[in-house]
Parts: C-alpha cells; structure tokens; sequence
C-alpha cells in the first residue's frame, strides 16, 4: 500500500479553502446492489462537490493493523506520547498513495486546509501530521485516510437519481467514531431507513 509522501501530501486539483458545492459536508450512503465491492454499504463524507466534480473520503473502511500512529512513525514523524491509535482509513480507491487528514476546525495548521463544513476541515499537508504527533496542538477529533473517492462533473448527480446513493447529514459519530460495522446502518437510520426494507436493485427502495 502506498503511504502519505513523507514531506508534503498535495491538495488535489481543484481544492480550494472554502467548499461552496451542492453536498459538501453530507454523507453519502450507499444502496445494496451498488454492484461495486469497494462501495458495498460504504458511507462517504463528501469533501467537495460543485458543477466539476465531486470528492469524498470514506469514514467507515479502516485499514486493518495500521494505525494513526504507526502511519506517523512510517512518515519519519515523532509522535508523542497519546498519539491517535485509531486506525488509518481507506478513503476510497482513487490515487492510494495519497494521504489526508480530517480534522475538527480547532487545529488549523495552514492556508491548505479545505472546509468541509462549518465544523470539519480537509487537510494534506506536512504540517497536519505534525500537529497530530503532538499534544498541545491536536484537534479535538481527526482521522487520517489514504486514497479518496472521486467523480467526474454530472456523475455522482446520475447515480444520485438513479438511486445508487442516499444522503444525510453528517455528524461526529459517524465521521470519527471506530464503530465502523454499524456506521451504514446508523447512517441510514438517520433518515429514518431500515436496512430490511431495501431492495438490491439499483433504482428502488
């Protein structure tokens, strides 16, 4: 697998520091019958989403037996003493070797960080690690993934309508929490969805 650069991750084309798009800072549940084994009952924060593109990360696949910590001490990073233990995600499938870290708004290492929301930011640099290897400046809550999901201008609307995808709201539970079994079916709960009454067939529910 592929890890962070060890002196800079860069922004993706395309990010900005503030996300103005359609549902940037919603999630993204999938359908059953996705008939795609990456995204089977995955749920994706959307980072950024306009008329060009779409980005998200997926919050609820971790990399078993590579954690937060062991990624640092990998990237040539000193972590400290309490340094996070949760385990790296799999963002998604696109570019793997790319690294981001997701992180509460307390801890703002740079000019580079996206806004996902008004509460979380996206961000791919040197600087983050180091601050998620300390212990005055680290964030509230954060996750660290490697890869993303992407889509091209119009896409994920299409799959949108044709029901491969449901959105809610994020929250921090289901953005941060290790509970990643039960994260698509809490996810569907929030719009008041019960895994049994969905059909496997693309386009119905």
């Amino acid at each position: 697998m592929g890890l962070i650069r060890p002196r800079r991750v860069a922004i993706l084309p395309g990010m900005t520091t503030t996300s103005t798009s359609y549902l940037a800072g919603r999630l993204l549940v999938a359908m059953p019958g996705i008939g795609d084994p990456r995204f089977e009952r995955a749920v994706i924060l959307l980072c950024e989403h306009d008329q060009t593109h779409a980005m998200g990360l997926t919050v609820n696949r971790p990399v078993e037996g590579l954690t937060i910590a062991d990624l640092l001490g990998r990237l040539g990073v000193v972590a400290g003493p309490g340094a996070p233990a949760e385990l790296v995600l799999m963002g998604g499938p696109v570019e793997p070797e790319r690294g981001f870290v997701l992180h509460t708004r307390d801890s703002s290492p740079g000019p580079e960080g996206l806004t996902v929301n008004g509460d979380l930011m996206l961000t791919a640099s040197r600087e983050i690690l180091e601050v998620l290897a300390g212990a005055d400046r680290r964030p509230r809550r954060a996750a660290m993934a490697v890869g993303y999901a992407g889509w091209d201008a119009g896409q994920l609307e299409r799959e949108i309508r044709d029901s491969v995808w449901l959105t809610c709201e994020a929250d921090e539970g289901l953005v941060f929490d290790d509970d990643h079994e039960h994260k698509w079916s809490r996810a569907l709960a929030k719009i008041g969805v019960s895994p049994e009454h969905l059909s496997a067939q693309p386009g119905r529910a």
